[in-house]
């Protein structure tokens, strides 16, 4: 489909099925001809009007296909952010504790078999914790870019957002 308007009348829109061609800009004049016999055409042409004149109106461009991808990937770089987030929370006060009783290593104290055999099996939850935190800190990083993509796609520079 091809649509064509006129310089003089931009609110008329001129459907002919096919491309744009010397063929389909004839048939656009014969609307034309037929829109001003009824008299539904709210423009006079008194100097005439050629097939050459009609403006082909295009349809606006669809989002740039790499700006949908780098929304979707900052939305997946912010949900990895939660995720971490919740990991780093979940393990974060059994953590601390066993924390507490590697300093006991450090000192001349006398340490139960139970609090080593503790401190042996915590150490799991310590490395776990240590890694997720690492990785929370370094995605909170890289989530810092995504953010400022999403706000740029859910605030563009058009200041009437779009009604559903």
């Amino acid at each position: 489909m091809v649509q064509y308007t006129l310089v003089q009348s931009p609110e008329v829109v001129l459907t002919i099925p096919g491309k744009d061609s010397s063929k389909a800009r004839a048939k656009a004049m014969d609307q034309l001809i037929e829109l001003m016999d009824t008299g539904k055409l709210p423009t006079e042409l008194a100097d005439g009007f050629s097939p050459q004149q009609f403006i082909e109106v295009k349809e606006p461009t669809p989002l740039n296909p790499s700006d949908d991808d780098a929304v979707t990937q900052a939305v997946q770089v912010l949900s990895n952010l939660a995720t971490l987030k919740l990991k780093v929370q979940e393990s974060r006060g059994e953590a601390l504790k066993l924390r507490s009783l590697v300093d006991v290593l450090f000192t001349d104290e006398i340490v139960s078999e139970e609090e080593i055999a503790t401190l042996k099996e915590g150490f799991k939850v310590l490395k776990t914790y240590a890694q997720a935190n690492l990785r929370y800190r370094e995605a909170r990083t890289q989530a810092e870019q995504a953010r400022t993509i999403l706000d740029q796609a859910l605030n563009p520079a058009d200041p009437e957002p779009i009604k559903p």
